[in-house]
């Protein structure tokens, strides 16, 4: 493993998804998930979230679209979040949801709606 490129993804999958979410996937990691979870900071949030060509919130509007596409609910709410503290409006992520009604489908957009909602109100809970 390379420490200073993971630590480098801690620092920014923290950032971004919070240390609720990080601590609490770190300490769910058993000895045959751990590999994954020090790949995915290593080179994920290490690497490529660190690359120049994109910000960090067109890096959250893209990934949304991407995993609204795979229907992937746990991701998709961790990055509903990231989006939101990446700065990332409520109406940005609608705008990429209702582009995902058309090219996803309109049954992965109506459950992406339905938890980013869940994200929101969570979100406003905790204010």
């Amino acid at each position: 493993m390379n420490k200073d490129l993971y630590d480098a993804g801690l620092a920014v999958r923290r950032q971004v998804l919070g240390d609720a979410h990080v601590d609490a996937s770190l300490a769910a990691a058993t000895d045959f998930t751990r590999d994954i979870q020090e790949y995915v900071t290593q080179y994920c949030w290490g690497d490529l979230w660190n690359r120049p060509g994109l910000s960090r919130q067109e890096r959250s509007l893209i990934n949304l679209a991407m995993i609204t596409a795979l229907n992937r609910s746990h991701e998709f709410k961790a990055h509903v979040r990231g989006a939101l503290n990446n700065g990332v409006s409520r109406e940005k992520i609608k705008e990429v949801l209702m582009q995902s009604a058309f090219y996803c489908g309109g049954p992965a957009a109506l459950e992406a709606f339905r938890l980013a909602a869940e994200v929101f109100e969570a979100m406003d809970a905790e204010r």
